[in-house]
């Protein structure tokens, strides 16, 4: 397979990148400066690096990368610092998720396309009605509010929950909805629910990183694991001891 990747040098990216080459899949990925890819991986044969801020490349140039993709995988995310949260552009996974779905769709792929986002534990699937708390309500109120990345991350979600939906010919999604982040240097058990469990502000779990690249790479290699959650917005947990 060749698979498109966005956000390849962040934390959750770059193990994703390294997940599907040793899997033998052919890897285009967008970074904004090469050398903050591993060395071992710019090395590999069966990855094509693209320098460019994804947002700053042209239509044209969007559908060109993406023409001959058999997946498209999402890991950006906004850098927790005060420019990372509040400069721009404000809306970088949406914008990106939004463009990279009319891309695909003008490289009129022969079959469906895979679209694997990942997203926020914190963020609803408002298709399923999830249920929340009062107490959770009025925290996620005030961050769609006061954090620009929470509302990024909402409306990313919706470009292919709402707009794709889940008869689309050209596009299949799933997004993955990882709880509180944390690194950890080899895969290790994890739990996929449709729903969130806990409260993802008030009572928040942890999921690596690695395992998140990890369920993502089995979406796009796995045709048992993409038809189990097509369409669907997983919550990811690292297995508690």
């Amino acid at each position: 397979m060749t698979v498109f990747i966005v956000g390849a040098s962040g934390a959750t990216g770059s193990l994703l990148v390294e997940l599907l080459l040793d899997c033998g899949h052919h890897v285009k990925a967008v970074v904004r400066r090469p050398e903050r890819m591993p060395e071992g991986l710019r090395n590999y044969p069966n990855l094509t690096l693209i320098q460019a801020s994804i947002l700053d490349l042209s239509d044209a140039e969007m559908i060109a990368y993406v023409k001959g993709c058999d997946a498209v995988a999402s890991c950006l995310g906004h850098n927790l610092t005060l420019k990372g949260m509040f400069g721009a552009p404000h809306m970088l996974v949406t914008e990106t998720t939004r463009r990279l779905c009319a891309a695909i769709r003008s490289s009129q792929p022969a079959t469906a396309v895979r679209f694997v986002l990942m997203n926020t534990t914190g963020n609803r699937n408002r298709d399923l009605a999830e249920p929340i708390s009062f107490g959770q309500r009025i925290v996620i109120l005030l961050l769609r509010l006061l954090l620009p990345p929470h509302r990024d991350n909402e409306r990313a979600a919706d470009v292919l929950r709402r707009q794709v939906g889940q008869n689309d010919r050209q596009i299949e999604w799933v997004a993955v909805r990882p709880d509180n982040l944390v690194d950890q240097a080899d895969v290790s058990d994890y739990e996929l629910h449709a729903s969130p469990i806990r409260s993802a502000i008030l009572d928040a779990g942890e999921t690596s990183r690695i395992n998140v690249s990890h369920f993502m790479a089995e979406l796009i290699s796995v045709h048992a694991t993409w038809y189990q959650w097509k369409g669907q917005m997983p919550v990811i947990y690292n297995t508690e001891a």
